[in-house]
């Protein structure tokens, strides 16, 4: 599975076990018998891997968890929540933006696009790192659940401290062995139009995220997303 793919060398060798268990070469059986008879998915296979590729392991910093790529055409590419430039900005990431603006004053971006936090150590990993146009949560139960399950232990069990954003059920559910006592895990409802006001917006996230990594001398993430040329 890991042929051509896109993923940086400190992932390589710690999931070595997992691209080469059952389940991963049953997922990789299913995409390409996907493919084969024509079905388009979302991301490209060159950004199946892009959040582990952007975020070394010894660089994680911060944990964002999603569910499932975007399904709509040109959206997805590899990192939760984020979409390719010039793509309208989703409602979930509006609203997260409304957040950030109230918590720490910083101004709405005009894009949706979050390659600037993945390079400062802002792992935005989907549970699912697949999916078919136009049918949400088509790749669930295809193995993946299984190899992110993997990718949050081996950060969970690093010696520096972390900060798991878990957002809504999902992800709180998924995330659940995390130990609370090393780590910082901030629970609040999902930033979708459905459920932000039932306790996402005013959670104050990203301050509180900042605060715990200075004080444990890991440094502060830059959530101000540059304007794009």
């Amino acid at each position: 599975m890991t042929d051509g793919i896109k993923l940086h060398e400190s992932w390589r060798t710690p999931l070595a076990s997992q691209f080469a268990a059952p389940h991963m070469q049953a997922l990789k059986r299913f995409l390409q018998a996907e493919k084969a008879a024509g079905k388009r998915i979302f991301p490209k296979g060159s950004e199946y891997f892009r959040a582990l590729d952007l975020t070394p392991v010894d660089k994680v910093k911060v944990v964002i968890l999603g569910q499932d790529p975007y399904h709509g055409e040109g959206q997805a590419h590899g990192l939760c929540f984020s979409v390719k430039p010039g793509v309208r900005t989703p409602p979930s990431l509006v609203n997260i933006y409304k957040e950030m603006e109230t918590d720490l004053g910083i101004a709405r971006a005009r894009h949706g696009f979050l390659d600037h936090w993945a390079k400062q150590g802002v792992l935005l990993l989907n549970s699912v790192l697949t999916v078919e146009m136009g049918r949400a949560a088509s790749h669930q139960g295809k193995g993946w659940e299984l190899f992110t399950d993997a990718v949050i232990r081996l950060v969970a069990q690093k010696e520096e401290p972390v900060v798991f954003m878990l957002w809504g059920a999902y992800a709180q559910r998924k995330a659940a062995f995390v130990d609370q006592d090393r780590h910082l895990v901030i629970k609040s409802a999902h930033p979708s139009p459905l459920s932000a006001h039932n306790g996402f917006l005013g959670s104050r996230p990203f301050s509180r995220a900042n605060a715990f990594l200075e004080a444990h001398g890991r440094g502060a993430i830059d959530w101000a997303l540059p304007d794009l040329d």
